[in-house]
């Protein structure tokens, strides 16, 4: 089993460090490299892998520093995007290990036209797709990209580990009671999020599972979302449903 920790950089993101049992590691999405040099040094880490999912520069800002100080670093990304210094281009359908796991690459088109997440060990690097109790803004691909991509996730198996790339948790948990005042599970979940928020605790990794009870993005087919933006469109299709709560989130 991987071991997995939060690195928080800029005012919500989080760098996901991953560590085998013998003080190698790995980085997803690191943004800026203070923060993970100082992670490193405190706990005598070796940097052997930077996984990225896309080209935005908070997730990827600190790679070329992080090339500096270990040269030999596998810098594994999107081969769609234009993400300098990458030495391992990859794409959907591809296969990574890391630490004797396999992960395997997701194409997850819609919030960047390349975007692509990391499943493996239980665990999904989903960059800015799905967020818990949220989903990433469409800014290059198409509603209809970004609808197909959170359904590969909600595909995965339940029990899979949810590591996006922000604390963005309370405020999509805001939107999601709009949407769904009536949803128990997520007013417990909002109960959840702010004791954990009080005490500065990341709410992050999710679950798919939990993800499936909570997130509107991904209960498009559920009657109570529908009826949620009945305002907003009058087809009942998951991808109208999808595109009206998207528009919604965007101005919400």
């Amino acid at each position: 089993m991987l071991n997995i920790k939060s690195i928080p950089a800029f005012n919500d993101n989080y760098i996901w460090l991953i560590q085998n049992s013998d003080r190698r590691c790995a980085v997803v999405d690191p943004g800026d490299a203070a923060p993970v040099l100082a992670y490193l040094n405190e706990h005598n880490l070796s940097l052997e892998a930077i996984l990225i999912t896309h080209h935005h520069n908070d997730h990827i800002g600190g790679v070329p520093e992080l090339v500096r100080q270990f040269p030999q670093v596998d810098v594994v990304g999107p081969a769609n995007e234009p993400v300098p210094t990458l030495t391992h281009a990859v794409e959907a359908g591809d296969q990574i290990e890391l630490f004797d796991e396999v992960f395997f690459v997701l194409g997850l088109e819609g919030h960047t036209s390349g975007h692509i997440g990391y499943v493996g060990d239980g665990k999904l690097f989903c960059g800015d797709v799905l967020f818990s109790a949220g989903c990433g803004r469409v800014f290059e691909g198409t509603m209809e990209q970004m609808h197909t991509s959170l359904s590969k996730l909600a595909a995965l198996p339940e029990e899979t580990e949810v590591y996006c790339a922000h604390e963005y948790t309370t405020s999509n948990v805001a939107f999601a009671l709009a949407v769904e005042p009536d949803n128990s599970q997520l007013q417990q979940y909002r109960d959840e999020v702010n004791r954990l928020r009080a005490q500065n605790q990341p709410t992050l990794p999710t679950t798919i599972r939990r993800e499936k009870w909570i997130n509107p993005f991904l209960r498009t087919d559920q009657p109570s979302v529908i009826r949620s933006v009945a305002n907003r469109t009058s087809q009942t299709d998951p991808l109208a449903i999808f595109t009206a709560l998207r528009e919604w989130k965007n101005e919400f």
